[in-house]
């Protein structure tokens, strides 16, 4: 393999086929703004482009620096992320923002940009090279997938890391590792795809000591999937006037601060087992499951027979009906109320979920779906 010859190689293909992306500049071009780069390099985190330039393009809207971000208030930009996902980003996205506006900008070093909230190894190494033209070696998926099938290694994830990385860092130049780490990126995304590479289209074919052993798509090698379990909760919609209980989630923990349905105690690692909010007439609307990095929820949703007739306790808020769309729910608890708004009036009493003489689910009514 002549190592020498990939950067150029490489470079030159991206040069004429680089992907265009609202946060990335042209080749050749002035570096993008460094809050852009970090703030897509941050959505970018366990996310597709697709999902990603959306957001991207209504977060660069409402917030276009990143003192404006900074002085947003933090519960806005829980509910301009929800449907994103991993929530902690968007937490660790403020008080970034907030500790970048102090200082009076981004650190241009890789080593001080690790040291801002939310910036691990790679989003450090990503906003140096791209927003500084940093030498700092980028490994993201597309990256590892790349790299373990140019050199065939054959050590299963995720122990290859320290190798993958290894290897990275011999490819990667000295100029223009920005555009080498989204050239490695945009190869990884478009041609050398997990499943069925392009060989044939691919720059780097000629030196891939994956393609060389007949099966690139081997790489790189995976561990034995373990099954997710599966836990069991309970979501609870209470309308009244126009208006539904939505509470806050404490900041720590699944979905952490985001506003959602009350719901009975699940967590990531166990089912629920508390009581419905308020005493009343609980009727039960159906199922929903999301599935989750490393578990599943089944989530029966039950709705409140008649307008509260209790107020519930705790923390909590009337959220207009009408403007629902507005709070920000999560995705499991936004199909959870779609469902509840859908079954508000067709659900019938024979599917019905009773609840017992303590308040809780009986654990036959949490095993029938009906989704």
């Amino acid at each position: 393999m002549d190592i020498a010859s990939i950067a150029r190689l490489l470079l030159d293909h991206y040069d004429t086929h680089a992907r265009r992306l609202p946060w990335r500049a042209r080749p050749s071009e002035t570096p993008p703004e460094p809050y852009r780069v970090w703030l897509s390099e941050v959505m970018l985190q366990q996310t597709t482009v697709a999902a990603v330039i959306p957001y991207f393009e209504k977060f660069t809207r409402r917030w276009p620096g990143v003192e404006a971000l900074a002085a947003a208030p933090e519960e806005e930009v829980m509910a301009a992320w929800a449907g994103l996902g991993y929530y902690s980003r968007a937490r660790n996205l403020v008080a970034c923002a907030r500790a970048v506006a102090q200082r009076g900008g981004f650190p241009d070093e890789e080593a001080e940009l690790r040291k801002l909230p939310g910036l691990g190894d790679y989003t450090a190494a990503a906003v140096a090279a791209i927003a500084f033209g940093k030498r700092a070696v980028v490994v993201d998926a597309n990256v590892e997938r790349v790299v373990s099938r140019l050199f065939a290694i054959s050590t299963p994830l995720p122990s290859a890391r320290k190798e993958i990385r290894a290897r990275a860092d011999s490819i990667f130049p000295e100029k223009r590792a920005g555009d080498f780490a989204q050239a490695l990126m945009d190869l990884g995304a478009t041609i050398c795809t997990a499943r069925e590479p392009r060989c044939l289209l691919c720059p780097l074919a000629q030196h891939c000591l994956g393609r060389a052993t007949g099966d690139p798509a081997a790489f790189p090698v995976k561990p034995p999937k373990k099954a997710k379990p599966l836990r069991q909760g309970a979501a609870y919609w209470m309308e009244r006037d126009g208006a539904i209980w939505l509470v806050q989630r404490p900041a720590r923990g699944m979905l952490g601060g985001m506003r959602a349905l009350p719901d009975d105690g699940w967590k990531a690692s166990t089912s629920g087992h508390g009581a419905p909010p308020v005493a009343g007439q609980w009727r039960r609307c159906g199922t929903v499951r999301h599935v989750f990095t490393h578990f599943t929820i089944a989530l029966d949703v039950l709705a409140l027979a008649d307008e509260a007739p209790i107020l519930p306790t705790g923390a909590g808020e009337w959220w207009p009906l009408n403007r629902l769309e507005d709070a920000g729910l999560p995705t499991l608890f936004a199909r959870a109320a779609a469902l509840a708004r859908a079954n508000a009036v067709q659900t019938a009493a024979n599917r019905s979920s009773p609840i017992d003489a303590s308040g809780a689910i009986t654990q036959t009514d949490r095993q029938i779906s009906c989704e």
